[in-house]
Formats: structure tokens, C-alpha cells, sequence
């Protein structure tokens, strides 16, 4: 059973405190142990019931509760990560200025774990020479920045300082935290440089103007493991149909959406890539004929008869087309639930698909697409299992990228 990581949540006084939420429920799902240190302003804009009730402890915000057990200290000291989302422009100055007028200034000086901050404010204020002049200063103590994006603001303002999504935030803080777990320091940019090219998403055939076949994949793989290759230094571009999360900025980002599409997109950016990563869940087949007018049951009756013909094998494509000490690493989904079985249907498919690497990783209504979590087993060309990873998609992701020479 996994240990679980203390993770600090530290949310300050900013209207975008109100997706701290996800992020705590994010941490809580992936098996982690969360504390949540608010500000006195960050409770005006979420409530201390809901932020108890989704973490599952305690909320702190005072910084003379809890003298007798020195908790000033204490949660700092005890964390293995520390993420403060929403950072307001206020909290970013006083982090820089290393002040620590309450719990949560407190529990950041007395931590020696990695800090990750979302930042959320204004355009103008995210722009002034101080915040500049103050998150340069954090990077170079090594905390990790995520964000912000661009869009809309409060009120009805728009630009740059719109806080990351949650699931940006948490992938990044996973991908941070794993780093120092299962990583040495020397290998945080062991891929520097390095082209990478990642499918990730459910392709849709389209059927009508309406309605389209289509798969259960939300691409949370793909995109953890473009934020893995990032973090590690690759220049990473994303092929991605359909996903649900949000894509790290800094990564190159193809939108398709039918396997025909994903077929020409891949086969193009094939070209300068150094590794390819075929996360995508692609259909096998197409409709022969899309329907110009949306199929009614009046017209058609009883029964709707469809003819399918045979998408392009996008993978085995690539293995074929590759050039000399092109890496290539395909997935294989499957429903199969004995263990042996599984394996012989990916030994199958390498052999099938010509590819360097196979991950074989099991799907169903609640495994594998759409949640939080990933166990694959990792094979050879030669049917050889080389490694077997299990838990949060990002660490899954980074199993994977270590295949990487």
C-alpha cells in the first residue's frame, strides 16, 4: 500500500481561492495526506467547513493556536511538499522577503521541502517591476512558479494573472514532488533538449453533424507525461484529441480530432521528433460515409445499420516510418483482467506494432481512463517486462520517461 506524502496546501486571499477546492481533492485522491494553512483573507473567500470536509483535517489559520505543540513549526516541518494556490501578489512579496507574520509565512520558512505557487492577481499588478522583481527572486531560491495563464479576470477584465487550472497546478506539484522522491538532482534535466512528440486524448468519428463514435480517454496520461518531459528539460509538442485536462503552457500543442486527423498530425511532427509517446486512445474504425444531416429515427426506423472501414495503424505507421535512433513507445489498453492474458496480448501487440517500448495497462469503467491513477507494465521489443509502475499518472509518466537514453 502506497505511504502517504504530507502535502501542505497554503491558499491566501484571492477570488480564485475558490479552486484551491479541486486542488485539495486532487491531492486527497491520489492517496495523499493534506493540511490546509488558509489566510484570514482566503477564508472570505472559501469557507473553513469546505475545505475541512474535502482535505479531511483540520483547517489552520491562526498562528498562536497550538503553541504547546509549537505548530508554527511543526506543519512546515513535517511536509513533503508545500503548494500555495491562489499566490496572491501580496503573499508573492512577502514569501520573497521571507516575512512570516502568520501561520502560513511560518510554515513555509520552517519547511525544507520543495514549494510549488500558483500565482492569481490582476494583469497590471502580475506586470509590476516589484512582483517581477519578486517571483525572479523565488525561482532562483528554486521554487517552482506554475502559471499564470491568460483569460478572464474578475470583473471584466482579461490578460495574463488568471491562476492555473487545478489539474495544471497538481501535475506539476506531483511531478516536483516525485522528482525529489524518486529522483537525484543530477536527473532533473536528463531530457534537455531532447525533441519528444506525445499523443494523449480519445479520437472521435463522426457520424453526423451531431453525433460521433468515440472512447472513454481523457488524456490525463499524455498530459502528465508532456509535464514530466517539460520539468525534465524536453522540448515536448502534444498531439491531443478531446482532452479534459489542461495543458502545461511551454508545451507545443497540436488539436485534432478523428484518428485521420491524429494520423497526419503525428506523421508530420514525426519528422523532428527524437522520441515518440502514443498515448492517444485512437479508433480503429471510421464510418464509410458521414451523414451531411443529422440521422433521425424517423427516417431510419428500428434499426441503424453502420459500415466501418479501417482507420490507418498510426503506431505501427511511425515504427515503420522511423528514422535511425528514433525511440518510440506505444500504449496498449486492454480489459483483459488475468494478469497472464494481459501480458500475452501485449507481447502480441510489440510484435504487431514494431515499437521500441509497449506500456500495457488495464481499462475499464473505473481503471485506467478518466481517473487519477495508472498501473502499467512496461515491455520490450523482445516481450521482456523492462518495468512496472503504479499510482498517480505523473509518477507513472516519469517511470516511462526513465526508458528514455
Amino acid at each position: 500500500m502506497k505511504t502517504p506524502r504530507t502535502i501542505v496546501v497554503g491558499i491566501t486571499g484571492g477570488i480564485a481561492a475558490y479552486k484551491a477546492v479541486n486542488i485539495v481533492r486532487a491531492f486527497v485522491l491520489n492517496g495523499d495526506a493534506v493540511h490546509v494553512v488558509a489566510t484570514t483573507a482566503a477564508l472570505r473567500f472559501v469557507g473553513k467547513p469546505t475545505l475541512e470536509a474535502i482535505s479531511r483535517n483540520p483547517v489552520h489559520t491562526d498562528l498562536y493556536e497550538g503553541v504547546a505543540e509549537v505548530r508554527h513549526v511543526a506543519i512546515g516541518q513535517g511536509a513533503d511538499l508545500i503548494v500555495v494556490a491562489p499566490a496572491t501578489a501580496n503573499s508573492i512579496a512577502k514569501l520573497a522577503a521571507g516575512l512570516a507574520d502568520d501561520l502560513l509565512g511560518n510554515t513555509i520558512l520552517a519547511s525544507t521541502a520543495p514549494v510549488v505557487i500558483a500565482p492569481a492577481m490582476h494583469t497590471e499588478m502580475w506586470n509590476n517591476p516589484a512582483t517581477v522583481a519578486n517571483v525572479a527572486v523565488l525561482r532562483a531560491r528554486g521554487i517552482t512558479i506554475v502559471g499564470p495563464g491568460v483569460g478572464r479576470l474578475t470583473g471584466t477584465d482579461s490578460g495574463a494573472g488568471r491562476m492555473e487550472e487545478p489539474e495544471a497546478i497538481v501535475a506539476v506539484a506531483l511531478a516536483v514532488l516525485d522528482r525529489v522522491v524518486g529522483a537525484t538532482a543530477s536527473a532533473v534535466q536528463d531530457l534537455s533538449g531532447r525533441r519528444v512528440l506525445i499523443s494523449a486524448g480519445g479520437t472521435r468519428e463522426p457520424l453526423d453533424p451531431v453525433r460521433f463514435l468515440g472512447n472513454r480517454s481523457s488524456g490525463k496520461q499524455g498530459v502528465a507525461l508532456a509535464q514530466a518531459a517539460l520539468a525534465r528539460g524536453a522540448q515536448v509538442t502534444l498531439v491531443a484529441a478531446h482532452v479534459e485536462v489542461a495543458v502545461p503552457c511551454g508545451v507545443t500543442t497540436v488539436l485534432v480530432s478523428s484518428a485521420l486527423e491524429m494520423h497526419e498530425a503525428m506523421t508530420l511532427a514525426a519528422e523532428s521528433a527524437e522520441v515518440i509517446i502514443m498515448t492517444a486512445a485512437v479508433a480503429d474504425y471510421r464510418p464509410r460515409t458521414v451523414q451531411l444531416g443529422k440521422i433521425k429515427k424517423e427516417d431510419v426506423g428500428d434499426t441503424l445499420t453502420l459500415e466501418l472501414v479501417r482507420n490507418p495503424d498510426i503506431l505501427a505507421g511511425l515504427s515503420d516510418a522511423r528514422r535511425p535512433g528514433q525511440l518510440i513507445i506505444g500504449f496498449a489498453a486492454e480489459t483483459e483482467t488475468d494478469a497472464d492474458r494481459l501480458l500475452a496480448l501485449g507481447r502480441d501487440k510489440i510484435t504487431r506494432k514494431g515499437c521500441d517500448y509497449l506500456a500495457v495497462n488495464r481499462v475499464g469503467q473505473h481503471e485506467g481512463f478518466g481517473t487519477e491513477r495508472n498501473t502499467v507494465t512496461v515491455l520490450d521489443r523482445h516481450g521482456v517486462i523492462v518495468n512496472e509502475a503504479s499510482g498517480s499518472k505523473m509518477s507513472v509518466a516519469n517511470c516511462i520517461l526513465d526508458l528514455i537514453g
